[in-house]
């Protein structure tokens, strides 16, 4: 449909407004040009050019390019030169009694190139006609101020000569290219100008701008009112409070040299608390709690640590499979991405990103692998099972860790595999069948009485219930929903399930006769105290834990002071080790006989305990029971001979009715 456009066809257009002029048109358009100015005057745009027209024209009074007769006869002495028609105009038209205010001012020694004024005779300076002359008898050309070139040539220094012959030799441009040539060259010396202008400026502000991003630099305390204004303000500026808790933190690093007068340390500590609490959604108990625990720079990045989630990870079921038969062969060939978690296992796989669902996969049905974090491994392999061991996991559920120990011993001995609440047992037995278990026994007691069901054990395993302040990433509901009571609440419960869980062990054991005390806290309370009041209760000492990482952990808190062998215990960060916070201790119990504590060492002992509330809250309802079963006692003592002499009687009487 219609003609069709071949691109190879192209007409051409003409040349554009700043395009070259082709040399044969010069040659043409040369007689219908007017003559050009010498290359070393300074070129007139149009404008100019049609005012220099106008001023010839009231010269002349008359068409252009004619001359007033008279001009040429006057002689150099009188002022006037051979091209000042312009000047003589005004003269003869205002008079002679004009001349000595018309009469132009001395000229300077030194006069700009392309200026367009003489030096006369007499030192006087005339100023130089725009009119041309044309004149038939000489076949020169006259520039645009009246001297010909032959003339100005021969006044030009060799260096100016050859400055016109460099410029010649570059081509022949148009009118309007010189033109826009003049008002580029314009506009790029009002740009250098302008920049010029911009440059001292800034070099004359630049002191005081310095000393304005010192003064911002250096942090200031807001006032009460700031912080009021702050309180009212909801959702509150994250943006403001992240950079005030950077410059905080930077005074409290160097306090002695970036303080500010009349503050003291407390009041900056008590701000940088505020702020995190409100930038990281802390209640103010847990970050003061957190804030004794860690230094400024570390708290930063645990809190940080918390607010992203630990990489997804795997441990294989070596009773079914291998770990590289696992990877490549199952999960890798289903768009599973994956590594191995790190030389200190050989079982965990650590996940990146999968196409399928990693609790939904074949492999995970059949009991290939199991969904487990890679701080939940630590304690088992602190705790080394061997073949044939009889062996108690207190706290079972759900079944991560009872599946590990049983794979360790290869199926052999026996596990017990106990915990509080029956609901939790359901996912344990149904893990120990998904992934081939068939050494453990489940059971439902309270540990703090499992010694009197079942003792005897080689080795305990007790992962004990805690406040979760190392798994917070997990359960962000920690941040606010935990205060004092709970802490202490939770130390007093991990203080009786450790002695439950040494008077489960038997020291006589050929293998064992270890305890391995674990939980997902951060907290002092729940960790070091605990180990610490199990080290005076019972028989055990600290032994290590056979993990090559981990930092040790606190033999001093505050004003505490623990055991020293308390530092072959291991504490795990999100921020160091990219695994959720745990704590693992080791005990080796070496005699089954309980240390009879005396009445001038129990006050040391309660002291040395963190849960002293709730301690002595216990003790007394203990007492009470004693008490009472002992008066039942007395009661019933006297009350046996009485009944031995009733039952005595009836039995003779049951003779004689006979």
């Amino acid at each position: 449909m219609g003609r069709k456009l071949d691109p190879s066809r192209k007409e051409k257009r003409g040349p554009g407004r700043k395009a070259r002029k082709q040399r044969g048109a010069e040659v043409e358009l040369a007689r219908f040009l007017p003559p050009e100015p010498e290359a070393g005057r300074k070129k007139l745009s149009s404008h100019g050019r049609k005012r220099a027209a106008k001023r010839r024209l009231r010269a002349s009074g008359g068409p252009p390019g004619k001359r007033r007769p008279g001009v040429e006869g006057r002689e150099p002495g009188g002022g006037l030169g051979p091209s000042c028609g312009f000047s003589f105009f005004l003269r003869s038209k205002n008079g002679d009694g004009n001349s000595k205010w018309l009469a132009p001012a001395k000229a300077k020694k030194t006069l700009s190139k392309g200026n367009n004024t003489e030096l006369s005779s007499d030192g006087e300076v005339e100023e130089v006609s725009w009119e041309m002359e044309e004149d038939g008898s000489s076949d020169e050309m006259v520039d645009d101020y009246g001297a010909s070139s032959s003339e100005e040539e021969e006044a030009l220094l060799p260096i100016e000569k050859a400055a016109l012959k460099q410029k010649s030799d570059r081509g022949h441009l148009s009118e309007d290219d010189f033109e826009d040539d003049e008002e580029e060259e314009e506009v790029t010396e009002d740009a250098e100008e302008e920049a010029g202008r911009q440059k001292k400026g800034k070099e004359e502000e630049s002191p005081d701008l310095q000393l304005n991003l010192d003064v911002e630099e250096q942090f200031k305390l807001p006032t009460n009112e700031q912080i009021e204004k702050e309180d009212i303000l909801f959702p509150p500026d994250l943006h403001v409070i992240h950079q005030r808790i950077k410059g905080n933190m930077e005074v409290l690093q160097d306090f002695g040299v970036k303080r500010e007068e009349g503050h003291t340390r407390q009041e900056y500590l008590a701000l940088l608390r505020r702020d995190m609490a409100a930038y990281y959604s802390y209640s103010d108990f847990l970050l003061t709690k957190l804030m004794d625990i860690f230094p400024l720079p570390e708290l930063i990045n645990f809190l940080e640590a918390n607010e992203v989630p630990r990489p997804v990870t795997i441990r294989t079921n070596t009773l079914k499979t291998r770990r590289r038969d696992l990877a490549q062969a199952a999960l890798i060939n289903r768009g599973v991405n994956l590594d191995p978690l790190g030389k200190w296992s050989k079982t965990g796989l650590v996940i990146y990103d999968s196409s399928v669902p990693i609790g939904a996969t074949p492999e995970y049905l059949a009991g290939h692998y199991m969904l487990q974090g890679a701080s939940s491994l630590l304690p088992v392999m602190a705790l080394a099972p061997q073949e044939n061991e009889r062996i108690l996991d207190m706290c079972c559920a759900p079944g991560g860790k009872t599946s590990y120990i049983a794979q360790l011993m290869k199926n052999t001995g026996m596990i017990v595999a106990n915990d509080s609440n029956a609901e939790r047992l359901r996912s344990v037995v149904g893990n120990l069948h998904r992934l081939g278990v068939t050494n453990a026994v489940v059971s439902n007691c309270d540990g703090r009485q499992f010694p009197k069901v079942l003792g005897g054990f080689d080795r305990v395993l007790l992962d004990a219930p805690c406040s979760g302040t190392g798994v917070i990433s997990k359960d962000p509901a920690v941040k606010t929903n935990k205060d004092e009571k709970d802490i202490l609440r939770c130390a007093h419960l991990q203080k009786e399930l450790i002695l439950s869980a040494i008077d489960s062990v038997n020291a006589a054991s050929e293998t064992g006769g270890y305890i391995v005390y674990c939980t997902c806290s951060v907290m002092v309370e729940e960790n070091e105290w605990v180990v610490d009041y199990a080290l005076k209760k019972r028989n055990v000492r600290l032994v290590a834990t056979g993990l090559d990482f981990g930092k040790e952990g606190f033999t001093r808190f505050k004003d505490r002071r623990f055991h020293p062998s308390l530092r072959s215990t291991r504490r795990f960060y999100p921020h160091t080790h990219n695994m959720d916070g745990f704590f693992i201790a080791k005990f080796k119990k070496f005699s089954n006989a309980v240390p009879q504590v005396q009445k001038d060492e129990e006050p040391a002992v309660e002291a040395a305990a963190p849960s002293t509330v709730l301690d002595t809250v216990g003790e007394p309802q203990l007492k009470k029971k004693k008490v009472e079963g002992s008066k039942i006692d007395k009661e019933q003592k006297p009350l046996q001979p009485a009944l031995k002499k009733r039952r005595s009687l009836q039995a003779q009487r049951r003779p004689s009715k006979a």
